[in-house]
């Protein structure tokens, strides 16, 4: 394939940002955000794809505010169940490769070793199941499509818990942060370009057949942290941006901070099909995130 068009949808959140960054010369982008398309409306979306006739569309939107999906759950099963499905019909219509995100919190947190692609799901929110009925709604479509389930995702766009911390370390001398949740902290950076390593495989022609490559596989930045964690290892790379404001960080239990929506204590994702299918593993969570302490720093 010479230049393919690359439908990017979600493009002004987060992983769009950098999907456009590490896209760029890949071929032709067409990247949507929320005021092009309503995800929640299942016309738009039929338009939008079948006007852009792409060869790949990156699905970067979701719903993802995880506790007020728990009092909104028709518009997030709507964005995050139902518009998966939707995508994944168009892309069999125009023969394109479709890549979707979804989330570790399709777990329920009872495991203490990293969870495999195998792993019964059985999801503790309202977030947590619609996500996981949008990946069972684009396997049920089938065809040449990639699920990435990931985990904790921040960067230097959109709104994300490095940025929110930031903020709060200039305001505040001391943060309390839950360390009984455990995961892996992954940077939209990462993300994005642990994505073009695997598309690019795929548009080259590395597979004899879609069977070989097609399904769902979990991509998060290599190793492990609570969130009290990942805040201290963000005041400790990001210290001189507070200009010697680094607050101190007390660790609390998810039971001192309850939340309209239950999160898995230990959500920590194999990723060791992806390394063995298209040998690619991302950066560990400290390395990627001084990438984007570097370029927020800039």
């Amino acid at each position: 394939m010479d230049k393919p068009r690359i439908l990017i949808l979600g493009a002004t959140g987060q992983l769009g940002h950098e999907l456009q960054r590490s896209f760029a010369g890949a071929g032709e982008q067409i990247a949507c955000g929320r005021d092009t398309v309503d995800l929640a409306n299942t016309r738009q979306i039929q338009e939008v794809v079948r006007k852009a006739a792409p060869d790949v569309i990156l699905n970067a939107a979701a719903y993802t505010a995880v506790d007020r999906a728990e009092s909104e759950p028709e518009l997030a099963a709507a964005i995050n169940a139902v518009a998966p499905g939707v995508l994944a019909a168009e892309a069999q219509r125009a023969g394109a490769l479709l890549v979707h995100y979804s989330t570790d919190y399709v777990f329920d947190g009872s495991k203490t070793t990293p969870w495999s692609e195998t792993d019964t799901t059985h999801p503790l929110n309202i977030y947590g199941q619609t996500k996981l009925a949008g990946e069972q709604a684009i396997q049920q479509v089938g065809g040449k499509f990639l699920i990435f389930r990931t985990s904790w995702v921040y960067g230097p766009h959109g709104r994300n818990f490095l940025l929110t911390m930031l903020r709060l370390g200039r305001e505040r001398k001391q943060i309390k942060v839950v360390d009984d949740q455990y995961g892996a902290p992954t940077s939209s950076m990462e993300l994005a370009d642990a994505t073009r390593s695997v598309v690019g495989q795929i548009l080259a022609g590395r597979f004899e057949s879609t069977s070989q490559w097609a399904g769902l596989y979990h991509m998060t930045c290599s190793g492990s942290t609570s969130w009290c964690g990942f805040a201290r290892e963000i005041f400790l790379q990001a210290g001189q941006m507070l200009e010697g404001h680094t607050p101190e960080v007390l660790p609390i239990s998810s039971a001192e901070f309850p939340t309209p929506a239950r999160r898995p204590a230990h959500s920590v994702l194999s990723g060791e099909k992806l390394m063995s299918t298209f040998g690619v593993r991302l950066a560990g969570w400290q390395a990627a995130l001084r990438q984007v302490v570097t370029q927020l720093s800039a």
